[in-house]
């Protein structure tokens, strides 16, 4: 039997999808499981053992009559659509695949949760409840990004070049992308002096940090922006001791390293979007909403710096 399941982004999601998709692979262990993606996230899939992984151009009309008419000439007996937006939404009623589990508890998903999602919890447990209703056992809130060799032995090398031992370092990511400045927390550097006494910092980020992270690096630290792709950076996350970041994609990969990640929160909403496995860890200025109707955008400069502190030394990692 042929299985597809449907993830097309963003990178956050992607991550904290990992184990859900782990989890429908084994149920269907004696089937052939195939995954639609974007292929800037195949490499994160291919990492998934028993996956054949099928990259798609999402965008265009083209584009979305080519996905659908491939679809169903594969003649797939189950979907388990991931995404559950317009355009994967549009896939599933138009497939022929009679098994259709998605997240709207309408037309075209024949397993779904009961109720529509008002984010009353974590994305994560949103997907549980979509395996669940299609009879799948729920997957567990770790997300998995392995390392391949080259990756292990490519930290390992910058590792020795920049003279930083196991855990004597931590990661900090005080950038966003420039379409969402308001996510970043203006403090990073005030945190940085202080952190500087205990660990080396190594900053990370992407093109759009560079110019934040060259001016954080006069005071303290290692400028990394570039440095790394996704699986390398957490791989990076498992040799450090913990890391302090904005809600970002550098946020969700960490979560993969089994290390503290403290995700600084004020304009998004933290209950739906904190990293997988560390709601212990989130840093927001106010208490936390129950739901995406109680929730109201904070400003992050709400956050101050005892409050990042007191939460490290919560868990006496200073």
């Amino acid at each position: 039997m042929k299985i597809l399941i449907i993830k097309l982004g963003a990178l956050g999601d992607i991550i904290i999808s990992t184990s859900v998709v782990n989890k429908i692979i084994a149920h269907h262990k004696k089937d052939e499981v195939y995954l639609l993606t974007t292929p800037s996230f195949t490499n994160i899939f291919n990492t998934i053992k028993s996956l054949k992984v099928i990259p798609i151009k999402r965008h265009g009309f083209f584009n979305l009559v080519r996905t659908i008419l491939w679809i169903r000439k594969c003649g797939f007996k189950k979907i388990y659509d991931l995404q559950s937006n317009d355009r994967s939404t549009l896939y599933c009623a138009l497939s022929g695949v009679p098994f259709r589990a998605g997240n709207h508890p309408r037309f075209p998903y024949t397993a779904h949760p009961d109720k529509k999602y008002r984010g009353e919890c974590h994305s994560f447990e949103r997907l549980n409840q979509i395996i669940i209703s299609a009879g799948i056992a729920p997957a567990q809130p770790v997300p998995l990004l392995s390392s391949p060799p080259n990756t292990i032995s490519t930290i390992t090398r910058w590792l020795k070049e920049k003279k930083l031992a196991q855990a004597d370092f931590i990661i900090m990511h005080a950038g966003s992308s420039n379409k969402h400045l308001q996510k970043r927390w203006p403090y990073f550097k005030e945190l940085a002096l202080i952190l500087k006494n205990y660990f080396e910092i190594v900053w990370v980020g992407g093109p759009d940090d560079y110019e934040l992270n060259t001016h954080l690096t006069k005071s303290s630290g290692i400028n990394a922006t570039g440095d790394f792709d996704v699986l390398s950076l957490a791989e990076l996350g498992r040799r450090s001791k913990f890391a302090v970041t904005n809600d970002s994609a550098p946020m969700h990969i960490l979560s993969c390293s089994k290390i503290p990640v403290f995700g600084i929160f004020g304009p998004t909403y933290p209950r739906r979007t904190h990293a997988l496995g560390q709601i212990q860890n989130v840093i927001y200025p106010d208490n936390m909403p129950n739901n995406d109707d109680e929730f109201k955008p904070k400003n992050i400069s709400k956050v101050t710096v005892d409050d990042v502190i007191s939460k490290i030394k919560k868990q006496n990692l200073i």
